[in-house]
């Protein structure tokens, strides 16, 4: 047992000693990390529903202004990442209400909703191809 234990105590006195361990640097590099996602639904303007092709309001954003679309029964019709067959990974909604979106053209199929004030990850194995407020 000796013989075991000894190896991986070498193993991490060399890696403390050459800089290989975790430290607070690599901490706050995750940190940064998970805050930079966070700051990419700021993107999303008040007023606004946001739905983008990557994960944390990455990607490609296509955005709807409530006041001006407060239903979409087609998507694709002005979203690229959407007309050229891309889920949808991430969504953020700037509106004063709840947005209910759908899978289906013509708000068939509901997948889901965000409510007001509300941004995060989508299962992203789907497109929203319309959506309205609930």
């Amino acid at each position: 047992m000796f013989r075991r234990v000894a190896p991986a105590l070498a193993a991490g006195l060399i890696a403390t000693t050459l800089g290989f361990a975790p430290t607070a640097a690599a901490a706050d590099t995750a940190s940064t990390a998970r805050t930079a996602a966070v700051r990419s639904y700021d993107h999303c303007r008040t007023g606004y529903f946001c739905i983008y092709s990557d994960w944390g309001g990455g990607g490609t954003q296509c955005s709807w202004a409530s006041w001006q679309y407060p239903r979409v029964a087609n998507t694709a019709d002005m979203c690229s990442f959407i007309r050229n067959g891309h889920p949808v990974r991430s969504v953020a909604n700037r509106t004063d209400h709840r947005v209910q979106y759908y899978t289906g053209t013509n708000y068939n199929h509901r997948v889901g909703s965000t409510t007001s004030g509300g941004a995060g990850n989508l299962q992203g194995s789907y497109q929203i191809r319309s959506f309205r407020p609930q």
